[in-house]
């Protein structure tokens, strides 16, 4: 697993509120398989992340938002966490970037509360996925199928439930990112 992604550059879109350990540990294991990766934000010099109940660590932004491309990274990995996502789907840039994934048909990973961003990209309908429980209502209703499983793979989205499922997530998500892009996709990402 040491060199599974050389050669591939991978987004992580987080706004302050991001479950820092679904940043850490994934981003930790995409650097281990040989990727490299890029904080993106909308804020200009730092992101501050959730440690369950408190705020957590701060963590460097690499690209600014406003100077990042769908089409300079090979992947994307949405963190989770309550405050992140919520923050990050009404940034019309933030859409932009993540729609900029799903046209190219490039893979996703997205844990927790992550998939809420998808659902503004328009990249759940007609897909299977999990989430955070909480979620379930918002992706059914967004046209996706929700179970609850610790990580499920559609079409080159990854997804899973919470940090418990991290392990799981962090080998689908590398399998999927060392596969690269998909033939087609089921989901709209207009």
């Amino acid at each position: 697993m040491s060199n599974e992604l050389n050669g591939k550059r991978v987004a992580i879109l987080v706004a302050d509120g991001f479950e820092q350990v679904e940043l850490t540990e994934p981003r930790a294991a995409l650097e281990k398989a040989g990727a490299s990766t890029a904080i993106v934000s909308p804020n200009e010099d730092e992101v501050k992340g959730w440690q369950h109940t408190e705020w957590g660590d701060t963590f460097e932004v690499d690209v600014h938002l406003d100077d990042a491309q769908a089409q300079d990274f090979d992947a994307l990995l949405l963190p989770g966490g309550v405050i992140n996502p919520d923050k990050l789907r009404i940034v019309p840039e933030a859409i932009e970037f993540i729609k900029g994934f799903l046209r190219d048909r490039k893979p996703v990973a997205a844990i927790c509360h992550g998939p809420w961003t998808l659902i503004d990209a328009d990249g759940v309908r007609g897909r299977t996925m999990t989430s955070w429980p909480s979620l379930r209502t918002d992706l059914r209703n967004a046209g996706a199928k929700w179970v609850d499983e610790e990580v499920v793979v559609d079409n080159g989205i990854v997804t899973s439930r919470k940090p418990d499922d991290i392990p799981a997530f962090n080998r689908k998500m590398i399998e999927e990112f060392a596969e690269g892009r998909h033939a087609s996709r089921s989901a709209s990402a207009r």
